[in-house]
């Protein structure tokens, strides 16, 4: 903690914040107090937070993901702890893979699946890809360190044909939320983050469907596609993966609240899904 600020400080502080309804105050507090260099700056940071209404990470401009300190800025996805599980099946997913695996993180928004990939792995060809500049933008701060390349565009269209069936790795935390439903989100996610990064649609599958349809193109022989869902929704996304003639199953981590389902093309040789 600075040593600019007394505990007179950092309590006042933490009062703001819990004023506004933040459950983790003193934790907050504390990573303001951390990133303020005077007292007039950490007023104008807290008041971003309490008054303001901003998520955490972007008036840090950081969000700590998979022990990576991962840079957003206002109106980009803040990525959820809940995904660092899709992260670690992706990883999982890589034995008997080759010792540089090819990965994509389609639906980047600020690229930390991909990059939490990458620093796992230790070796990686690393893609990324959204429809947000802004998002982008970010990803391409995030996964540079990784020698990652990242590109504005629909899902697959922006993407070097050189691509084409040889992904070993398709990650992707596309949006899932049923239109609908939008308006039932905290208002952090409501009023900050982009409605491109939540909307998925009717049921909230949309983009899922066309993330599973376009797979088999890319897919190298042995390669596997991960897409984050939700528990609710999962049957769907395994519909969505037979229907492109993915094998699937789905993986689940209670503690996270978290649900994953791996798909690998029908027919391929190699590892069981």
């Amino acid at each position: 903690m600075s040593v600019f600020f007394s505990a007179q400080v950092v309590s006042a502080v933490v009062g703001r914040l819990r004023a506004a309804g933040c459950v983790f105050a003193e934790d907050e507090a504390e990573l303001l107090v951390s990133a303020a260099r005077t007292p007039d700056e950490l007023d104008a940071l807290v008041a971003r937070r309490a008054e303001g209404g901003l998520p955490l990470e972007h008036v840090l401009g950081w969000a700590e993901f998979c022990g990576l300190r991962i840079e957003v800025r206002e109106g980009v996805f803040v990525p959820r702890r809940r995904t660092e599980f899709l992260v670690a099946r992706a990883v999982e997913a890589v034995d008997g893979m080759p010792s540089s695996a090819v990965v994509v993180d389609l639906c980047c928004g600020a690229g930390a699946v991909g990059a939490a990939v990458a620093s796992a792995l230790g070796r990686a060809e690393l893609y990324a890809a959204d429809i947000d500049p802004v998002a982008v933008d970010c990803a391409r701060r995030n996964v540079g360190p990784f020698g990652g390349a990242v590109y504005v565009g629909d899902l697959y269209e922006p993407l070097p044909s050189s691509l084409r069936g040889r992904v070993d790795l398709l990650v992707v935390n596309a949006p899932y939320v049923p239109t609908t439903a939008l308006a039932l989100l905290p208002a952090e996610a409501r009023d900050h983050e982009p409605p491109v990064a939540l909307d998925g649609g009717a049921d909230g599958l949309d983009v899922q469907r066309r993330v599973a349809a376009g797979a088999p193109e890319w897919l190298a022989p042995d390669g596997r596609l991960l897409i984050e869902t939700s528990g609710r929704q999962a049957a769907g996304t395994v519909a969505a993966f037979t229907a492109a003639g993915l094998a699937s199953r789905v993986v689940v981590c209670e503690d996270l609240e978290a649900t994953v389902v791996v798909g690998t093309l029908l027919g391929r040789a190699g590892r069981a899904g």
